[in-house]
């Protein structure tokens, strides 16, 4: 016998047990009503009294409560994926008569599994001993004391024990093959399902970005600081010292300003903080100290365009973690080369350009780069916009759209170094 087929086994053991109280309610009205002194004993009022037991198991069933504990002994005893099975009360009327269905089910063919779990085994146990141990005169069987049949009796005791393993094995097959059937989720609850998990992923990979972009520019940043300021400290001693103490102030200014970022999005997970994407400043307010701190890693950064002024919260946060990984992309791949950052207001929306001379090595997937340019994708085309990034006349190029919808800024051409 399988494990499957023991577990099976089981949940129809659980179903008779649970079929009792229905079999013992019933069987007290029809003994009353019929004047059957035993209705254990008397075969048509048994069958009688479980024909009768089952329309009141599928009138309970009718409950919505009834379909979770139902779900739970499924997923548990009969092997069923937990996918396959649906979630919380049955809502609808078709849902609540395929739960009626399968308790009728379950109790039906659990009353009879069980029934013949308790009076098969004994029984064949007796036809096994016979050869060995007769039974008494007042014993309630006919069975043979001599001849032939005694001595088959040990064989019809092995094809009763064998009956009833394929009995429970077949009832089991049909529980297991029913219940994703009658216990599965309708459609309107797979929709459900798939727009929670849709929503799910979809938390988890703004998470992702969350971290990736504030904390690897962070970690990114820190690192280029502390090599600069260590190779910088082997150099004349005053020049040495004074960048050295910027480096080590930008570090940890730097530091300081990523363990709350980092807080937030882990208050996320904790589902006890606020929403991540707060926790990053917007362009106008972050762009001066970002920009403080690119340099101080060694990266020469010149700004060309006007600030964008006024934009809607979401969009500003957006194009402030945009901005950020660019610098932290130039950092990682051309820590010494130019950086060009252009901002530009258009009547269509709000243009970010991150350009730099092409390394040996171009950044992309196979340098490392690939999340943080899949996360500026990402975030360009949650606002409605759209980004690319490759070479570009000699330079490697992040251009980033975002809509707007406002009124365009004349650009003034200052340029800040």
């Amino acid at each position: 016998m399988t494990a499957a087929m023991a577990r099976r086994w089981l949940h129809l053991v659980v179903g008779g047990a649970l079929l009792m109280p229905y079999f013992l309610f019933v069987g007290t009205v029809v003994l009353a009503l019929l004047g059957v002194p035993d209705f254990f004993t008397d075969p048509p009022a048994l069958a009688l009294t479980f024909t009768l037991a089952l329309p009141l198991v599928a009138v309970t069933a009718l409950v919505p409560a009834a379909r979770p504990p139902a779900v739970a002994l499924a997923r548990g005893l009969t092997g069923t994926a937990p996918d396959a099975l649906a979630d919380g009360p049955a809502r609808g009327r078709v849902d609540r008569s395929r739960t009626a269905c399968w308790y009728v089910l379950h109790l039906g063919l659990g009353g009879v599994v069980a029934g013949a779990t308790l009076a098969v085994p004994p029984f064949a146990v007796l036809l096994l001993a016979l050869p060995v141990v007769r039974p008494g005169p007042g014993s309630p069987y006919a069975l043979p004391t001599a001849g032939p049949a005694l001595y088959l009796a040990p064989l019809a005791g092995l094809a009763l024990l064998a009956a009833l393993a394929g009995v429970a094995a077949g009832a089991g097959a049909v529980l297991a093959r029913t219940a994703p059937v009658l216990l599965g989720p309708s459609p309107r609850e797979r929709l459900e399902r798939a727009e929670r998990r849709a929503a799910e992923l979809a938390v988890r990979n703004r998470l992702a970005r969350e971290v990736h972009d504030s904390v690897g520019h962070a970690l990114s940043a820190i690192a280029l600081q502390a090599t600069a300021a260590r190779r910088l400290l082997d150099g004349p001693a005053a020049e040495g010292r004074a960048f050295a103490g910027e480096a080590l102030s930008a570090i940890e200014e730097t530091a300081r300003r990523t363990v709350g970022e980092l807080d937030a999005v882990l208050g996320v997970l904790r589902e006890s903080g606020p929403d991540p994407g707060t926790a990053a400043p917007g362009l106008a307010e972050g762009l001066p100290a970002l920009l403080e701190r690119t340099r101080a890693a060694g990266c020469r950064v010149t700004v060309r365009g006007t600030p964008p002024g006024v934009l809607p919260p979401p969009l500003d946060r957006e194009a402030y973690r945009i901005v950020q990984e660019g610098l932290a992309n130039a950092l990682k791949h051309a820590p010494g080369a130019p950086v060009l950052l252009r901002l530009e207001r258009t009547a269509s929306g709000l243009s970010v350009r991150v350009a730099q001379p092409l390394p040996p090595a171009p950044p992309g997937p196979s340098a490392g780069g690939g999340r943080g340019l899949a996360g500026v994708t990402e975030r360009a085309r949650l606002l409605g916009g759209s980004a690319t990034a490759g070479p570009c006349g000699g330079d490697w190029v992040l251009e980033v759209t975002l809509p707007t919808g406002a009124a365009p800024v004349p650009r003034t051409g200052k340029e800040t170094r």
